[in-house]
């Protein structure tokens, strides 16, 4: 799941970014009101955990604007202040959830996946074809076969169904995955799509995981891709090279 973090304090956000990623999130970290805003309307997050004291753009006005770009994806908001006036703002704002600090990490995380449970916007469940992910159980299935994948393949795959029947350019996916500057020079990304291609029995070019030349890579939409056109892992294991390349061409 993509997940902000709004919080001023650089030590907090350090920790609480670790302890999410660990789950396998994606996780953005917003230090002021104004970054946390522009973060919001660039990606729409599946979850922000926001604090109420930052800077620049104070945590309620961040509350108010994120809620006029979107009304559904759940804000857990995180705050020091104990005033109930606060909290009842909060909650009339478009709080989900509020939660005082200090805080348990284990009462934070279950929090976040009950929110993510409760929204339906959250596209928990993508499928194409005979490949299903599960976003907040972390689960990839492809044919009913259970595909264990690492916290970068799977996030990199997320990416890529979540925005399946357009290409993803190497450079969005250093971004959004890696959270790499694109002026890196590495080839990280074609990396991981060769591990992706070699769980997902998905051999190039790829019926799942396509190659769009000198661009990047896609997951075709559904209209484009139906189950008897993907080629079953069974079938994968029987057909050798020269018949499964006269399979593709």
């Amino acid at each position: 799941m993509r997940l902000l973090i709004a919080e001023d304090d650089r030590a907090l956000g350090l920790f609480l970014s670790r302890g999410l990623e660990a789950d396998g999130h994606r996780v953005r970290v917003a230090c002021d009101g104004a970054a946390a805003v522009d973060a919001f309307r660039r990606e729409m997050p599946d979850l922000t955990i926001l604090d109420l004291n930052l800077p620049i753009v104070d945590g309620e006005q961040v509350l108010a604007e994120i809620r006029t770009m979107d009304a559904d994806l759940p804000v857990l908001v995180l705050t020091a202040r104990q005033e109930v006036d606060t909290r009842v703002r909060c909650l009339d704002l478009g709080a989900d959830d509020l939660m005082l600090k200090p805080f348990s990490l284990h009462e934070l995380k279950a929090r976040c996946r009950a929110l993510l449970r409760r929204k339906r916007e959250a596209r928990l469940q993508l499928r194409v074809g005979d490949l299903e992910l599960d976003r907040l159980d972390h689960a990839a299935r492809r044919g009913g076969r259970a595909i264990l994948l690492t916290n970068k393949e799977f996030s990199l795959l997320e990416h890529l169904m979540l925005n399946r029947g357009q290409c993803v350019s190497r450079v969005e996916l250093l971004e959004s995955v890696w959270n790499m500057e694109p002026a890196q020079t590495t080839n990280i990304v074609d990396v991981y799509i060769n591990y992706l291609r070699r769980k997902l029995q998905d051999p190039p070019p790829g019926r799942v995981i396509r190659t769009v030349r000198g661009q990047g890579y896609m997951v075709p939409a559904e209209t484009d891709l139906s189950v008897s056109a993907l080629l079953r892992p069974a079938a994968i294991q029987t057909l050798s090279l020269p018949a499964l390349e006269a399979h593709q061409g």
